[in-house]
């Protein structure tokens, strides 16, 4: 039968309906069992089954589909399978959080039969990444720039390397690491597989795909470049002046985990220390901002001791926690590509989630803009602070309105902490 070419392979296409289906070792499927992982996304339906099968692929999908899980079993797998020495996996990704996620998502699963994964990011010490190392990691979860610098150093060697992934390929290129993939790819044994996961295939990731993939199978899931259809999308007219005030009313109407994104860093600071002062627990994630720092900031919403989460767009990719119902656009982004994935952080793996935005009226051009960027339409509403009316704007198919402010006591809510109770 003649070989099928590459291309894209519909969902559609594939047939695992539960993981219980793949032909993997029985105690990779207890430990996803274990952890509630029992039916497949779509994505991790079509991808896994291939990179099993040893094949290169190339996946565009929106965030919050589950790409992690659909790299990490097959590679998993292969360790399973084959008992050796040196590391046989690497995954590459933009940022420390994300690295720290991936392995930390592998430790949960590998059961006592594999060894940790060796994360090797900057801004933790050095010292700890290189002992997981000799003590015989199998898979490297890396950012490019202290990989790079550890194998000039030459204090990692990738003879054995049989599994390269990509992650967020995209993201990667955009913050200027192709030279240092570049440079880790050419120290990498030739006969590979390598899996890229990417929310573009636009300019440079092209030419990466040429580059370092051979015969791949693409997938595709849906648009990469509109918000995930599960995510409401509204904005909020209101004077620049009284944004804190209308942050803290949205803030007010849920009691789920929420990620406010700023501008800029000192934007991000100025967020947090007012809704500090409002008696509202946030924690903070910018680029000044130390390791520790970070993920302490990082840990604290996850497990709910804070349910607002403050951050640029260092935020925006990257980062995954779970159950995050409300994503607020303090400000408008710098660019289309970020508005997708700041409102990726809710709506995910099928969940229902709410994407708010504040604008200025000055500022209307700009969200209008875009909106056809984007080809979407945001739900708009005119703000008067006085009373905190809302009169909805020009909505196919709703009926104009308009509904004062919830008014009343600030309340604890679940996973909040307030540091004084305020009047609103």
């Amino acid at each position: 039968m003649p070989r099928r070419p590459a291309g894209l392979l519909r969902q559609q296409e594939s047939k695992m309906q539960n993981f219980s289906d793949l032909p993997i070792s029985p105690s990779l499927k207890e430990r996803l069992a274990a952890a509630d992982f029992s039916i497949p996304t779509p994505v991790q339906a079509a991808t896994i089954p291939q990179a099993l099968a040893g094949k290169d692929v190339l996946a565009t999908a929106q965030t919050g589909t589950g790409k992690t899980l659909a790299f990490l079993i097959p590679i998993m797998e292969q360790l399973t399978r084959k008992e050796a020495a040196g590391i046989a996996a690497l995954v590459l990704v933009p940022t420390r959080e994300l690295a720290m996620q991936v392995a930390e998502q592998y430790d949960a699963l590998r059961g006592h039969r594999l060894a940790p994964a060796a994360l090797v990011v900057g801004g933790l010490p050095e010292g700890r990444q290189l002992d997981a190392i000799r003590r015989g990691a199998r898979i490297v979860v890396a950012t490019p720039g202290r990989l790079e610098d550890f194998l000039d150093r030459g204090l990692v060697r990738f003879q054995a390397l049989e599994t390269l992934v990509l992650d967020e390929a995209d993201r990667m290129l955009d913050m200027g690491f192709h030279p240092a993939i570049r440079r880790i790819v050419s120290v990498l044994p030739k006969k590979r597989q390598t899996m890229c996961f990417s929310a573009t295939l636009e300019g440079s990731v092209a030419h990466l795909v040429k580059d370092y993939l051979k015969d791949e199978v693409r997938l595709a899931f849906g648009s990469v470049l509109k918000p995930s259809e599960n995510v409401r999308l509204q904005a909020f007219e209101v004077p620049a002046d009284k944004k804190p005030e209308m942050l803290r009313h949205l803030l007010q109407q849920e009691s789920g985990r929420c990620l406010i994104f700023a501008r800029t860093k000192r934007g991000a600071e100025r967020i947090t220390w007012g809704l500090t002062r409002q008696g509202i627990q946030a924690a903070m994630i910018h680029g000044d901002r130390t390791q520790s720092q970070r993920t302490a900031a990082l840990e604290g919403f996850q497990q709910g001791r804070c349910r607002v989460l403050v951050a640029t767009d260092l935020a925006s990719r990257g980062i995954h926690v779970q159950n995050i119902t409300h994503v607020i656009n303090y400000d408008l982004p710098d660019l289309a590509e970020s508005f997708i994935h700041r409102v990726g952080r809710t709506g995910r793996a099928g969940e229902r989630g709410l994407a708010s935005t504040l604008f200025s009226r000055e500022q209307r051009t700009e969200l209008f803009q875009l909106e056809r960027t984007l080809g979407i339409q945001v739900e708009k509403t005119t703000v008067e602070m006085n009373s905190l009316e809302r009169k909805k704007e020009g909505v196919p198919g709703r009926e104009q309105q308009s509904r004062p402010a919830v008014k009343g006591r600030l309340v604890p809510l679940p996973g909040e902490y307030f540091q004084a109770q305020m009047n609103p």
